[in-house]
């Protein structure tokens, strides 16, 4: 391993702050009365026309990083710069309306007595007429609404009332744009179909823009980086293919995607990497740390829906405790002999019944292990089986763990 100087990292870190055009360091942000900090020791960044998206449960503090970096919260601790100017420290506080930043709200905040074009030229009261027409006409072109200038937000869609709101946050060219879970209000379909378009918005705008939402389709829409949150600490910044194959921390492994921990034993064999489980040794594998990583070689494994497949001349059995139906495939619950329970999407016309075995295998390209977690196992028939076209069941009939014929524990 070579290492570099201190100077030579002190260089390394001067450059990689210069190439950001937001930088938050270390944040914290506290509220009297609260025992923990709402942000605590945040540091990100974005360059100029990038997309962040922070995603997390609610209370996690996403909006609140959203609000200091806007400058509507005093962080006590760390600092945000904004193109190499410190807007926020525990010295200095540059009030919201000079940071020239857009901001875009769930509501959308559009006013009802001003048609579109009014509503967007609100915050160019500053520019001559004629100027100000030809920014009005520019952005709402840019956002799909060329033909709507006339038209009042009660005669708009909520889809088109987003683009308004959106055309109105870009028409001054701010600095930087903050949107608050700008598409809440709509539908699921739309709340997609949306994003891919503002995302598309934004880049030819060449924008620089920071979201927050829940919804986690809706952040690989759009960002090119998603920060994960959780308790009021930042557990992951990097794009959606690394939070999804290469999660950081074992929360940023549970919150993204469909997935489960299983029990699992690391082994060298020769020049090869063996994982044992449950659904059998898993062989071939990229990425797969070594047995020492682990006391013993003991850890959890991190199985994805799309590493279990339904195949029923595998050897390993699963009985199934829940089905929720989403159109062109199942997500399957799945229960093995040992009592340990995974995921797996199966084709829609593999309609199976609850309390079924099915055979199942894991299809692992690359391993994501975590230090191994007690689990406490207190007898199968606990568990009740449901099946819903909704992730969260909300009718089930408990069914007890029965051996499935001529079976075997792995």
């Amino acid at each position: 391993m070579v290492f570099c100087s201190q100077s030579l990292q002190m260089r390394i870190v001067s450059i990689y702050n210069q190439t950001m055009f937001l930088d938050v360091s270390q944040l914290g942000v506290h509220y009297a009365g609260r025992s923990k900090p709402a942000v605590d020791s945040v540091t990100f960044g974005l360059r100029a026309g990038e997309i962040g998206v922070l995603i997390g449960p609610s209370g996690c503090g996403k909006t609140t990083l959203l609000r200091a970096v806007a400058g509507l919260e005093r962080a006590q601790a760390g600092t945000i710069k904004l193109a190499q100017q410190i807007v926020s420290s525990p010295d200095t506080h540059v009030p919201a309306e000079s940071r020239r930043i857009g901001m875009v709200f769930q509501d959308y905040a559009l006013f009802p007595h001003l048609n579109a074009a009014h509503n967007v030229a609100f915050g160019l009261t500053h520019l001559p007429a004629a100027k100000r027409e030809q920014r009005v006409n520019a952005v709402l072109e840019l956002v799909g609404l060329g033909n709507v200038h006339k038209r009042f937000p009660h005669e708009l869609s909520g889809g088109q009332q987003q683009r308004v709101a959106l055309a109105r946050a870009l028409a001054p060219e701010p600095r930087l744009l903050l949107l608050d879970e700008p598409f809440s209000n709509l539908d699921v379909d739309l709340r997609e179909r949306l994003a891919h378009e503002v995302r598309g918005i934004l880049k030819a705008a060449g924008a620089t823009a920071l979201f927050v939402t829940h919804d986690q389709l809706e952040a690989f829409a759009i960002g090119d980086r998603i920060g994960v949150m959780h308790e009021g600490h930042l557990h992951q910044w990097e794009d959606a293919y690394a939070l999804y194959h290469r999660p950081a921390t074992r929360f940023v492994a549970d919150f993204i995607g469909h997935g489960v921990f299983a029990q699992a034993h690391i082994e060298q064999r020769g020049g090869e990497v063996v994982v044992h489980t449950a659904l059998g040794d898993l062989t071939d594998i990229r990425e797969c740390p070594l047995p020492e990583a682990y006391p013993d070689g003991l850890c959890d494994v991190l199985l994805r829906a799309d590493d279990i497949v339904h195949d029923d001349n595998a050897p390993v059995k699963a009985q199934i405790l829940r089905k929720a139906f989403r159109g062109s495939e199942f997500l399957y619950t799945l229960r093995l002999l040992t009592g340990e329970t995974v995921v797996a999407h199966v084709p829609s016309h593999h309609d199976h019944a609850l309390g079924e075995w099915i055979g199942i295998r894991a299809e692992v390209d690359h391993v994501v292990t975590f230090e191994r977690e007690a689990v406490a196992v207190t007898g199968a028939s606990a568990t009740p089986l449901t099946s819903t076209t909704d992730p969260l069941p909300s009718t089930s009939t408990a069914g007890p763990l029965q051996r499935p014929p001529h079976a075997t524990p792995v």
